[in-house]
């Protein structure tokens, strides 16, 4: 059959067919996934997205070696930490990792996880570099997260295939990412609104955060900050 046929087959028993879906109570793997319309629903899900700021550049610039090491010590700590606060990791592409949450507490894990991710970056990763190589570089990665209701789903062929995440959440975490490095952690007014105070507030009693509008997304309302929280 020519791949023509296969595309449109594929498109035509997909369009307007019925949807299997179901609660979830963990977060799903592919093989928990029919590829057919079939979906596990979360009420609520928290997604994560860090990225690597400034990797085109890098890898422009640097030895691949140096872009390798920078890469995967970056990818390590966003991971390591996703998980050490009860994430789950979702997906890798290039730059940057996506996880995650769906515990009781799931906006404080998640924003938990970005703030200390701002200080292993910072104090540990970039410590470390510095210590092998001779460079001015600078590690500098955004968090971007949100939270909303949640579909999860079977993608691609078979063989070859994962999950996309459809929802609110998983679309506007990853916009997140785009913004300004100089603020490394930024979070929707849906997360913001779900923080417990000693997410929201400083050792002085200062708010951690800074309200903006969000002129790529309908002046909705954000917040950033650049606090950190020890590992």
């Amino acid at each position: 059959m020519a791949i023509a046929d296969d595309i449109r087959n594929n498109s035509s028993s997909t369009f307007g067919a019925a949807w299997t879906t179901r609660d979830g109570a963990t977060v799903p793997e592919p093989k928990d996934l029919k590829l057919s319309n079939d979906a596990v629903c979360f009420e609520q899900a928290t997604i994560l997205y860090a990225d690597l700021d400034g990797s085109t550049d890098l890898v422009a610039s640097k030895k691949w070696q140096f872009s390798g090491e920078v890469y995967k010590t970056f990818l390590y700590a966003a991971s390591r930490l996703i998980r050490n606060r009860g994430g789950s990791i979702v997906s890798y592409d290039g730059d940057r990792v996506m996880g995650t949450f769906i515990s009781s507490s799931q906006c404080n894990d998640a924003v938990s996880c970005a703030l200390e991710l701002n200080f292993a970056v910072k104090s540990i990763v970039q410590a470390e570099l510095n210590k092998r190589w001779t460079t001015d570089f600078k590690i500098r990665h955004i968090v971007g997260i949100d939270t909303s209701e949640i579909r999860a789903a079977r993608t691609g062929v078979r063989g070859d295939n994962d999950i996309v995440w459809i929802g609110n959440a998983a679309n506007l975490a990853a916009k997140l990412t785009s913004l300004h490095a100089d603020r490394p952690t930024y979070i929707t007014k849906r997360v913001y609104d779900r923080l417990n105070n000693p997410l929201k507030y400083g050792p002085n009693g200062e708010n951690m955060w800074q309200k903006w509008q969000w002129p790529q997304h309908s002046n909705d309302e954000i917040w950033s900050t650049t606090y950190w929280r020890s590992i």
